[in-house]
């Protein structure tokens, strides 16, 4: 990787991962702290992640947070809190119009700097019996975000049947994601591993 490339990990809690929002270079302790130590090279590589955001909170702060930035790379998850919202506090996230505002932000992105995109799936790794309730919900939302990636040429993390999978290995959901949303340290290494074998593969 090209050592001026900036490469930017965008979404809720989950990419923040405990990020101290002073520091504009600290990584948090997740995912994308782990990917970033697994990078060739020196890119310059930042966090934005955003605990609490759904799709439209991210869309507000889009310009500042990521198009500001130029980043060659950028890698976004978010999806979760817009399917957990909806059940817990009954807000509406439309999967159409969810999918259509994701859609907008990564054409803006592309008009403005064209960078590689990756494009990781929400996920739940069920935990308690309501929670397979929420399935229907994000299941949309993770085809919608299969449509996106190939509409974009983005790269495409299967992040909730990897997740799923280590879960049944594991005998206990809780091992890969405590409350069936973020991730253990065992979840983070996982995906962070799986992020780097998607950027390190060559493009087909």
């Amino acid at each position: 990787m090209h050592p001026r490339t900036t490469v930017l990990f965008q979404g809720d809690s989950i990419t923040e991962a405990g990020r101290d929002r002073g520091c504009p270079g600290d990584l948090g302790h997740g995912y994308a702290a782990l990917a970033a130590a697994g990078l060739p090279g020196t890119p310059v590589v930042l966090n934005r992640g955003v605990g609490g955001d759904r799709l439209a909170d991210l869309r507000e702060r889009w310009p500042a947070d990521t198009l500001a930035h130029r980043p060659g790379l950028v890698s976004v998850l978010i999806g979760v809190n817009d399917t957990w919202r909806r059940h817990d506090r009954g807000l509406p996230s439309p999967v159409d119009r969810w999918e259509r505002d994701y859609h907008r932000l990564l054409g803006d992105l592309s008009g403005h700097c064209a960078p590689r995109l990756v494009l990781i799936e929400p996920f739940l790794v069920p935990v308690r019996e309501e929670q397979w309730g929420w399935r229907a919900d994000l299941d949309a939302r993770i085809q919608a975000v299969r449509r996106l990636a190939a509409t974009h040429d983005a790269g495409l993390l299967a992040a909730d049947g990897l997740l799923n999978q280590a879960a049944r290995t594991a005998g206990d959901p809780a091992l890969i994601a405590a409350d069936g949303v973020h991730p253990t340290p065992v979840g983070h290494r996982l995906l962070a591993d799986a992020w780097l074998a998607l950027v390190s593969a060559p493009k087909a």
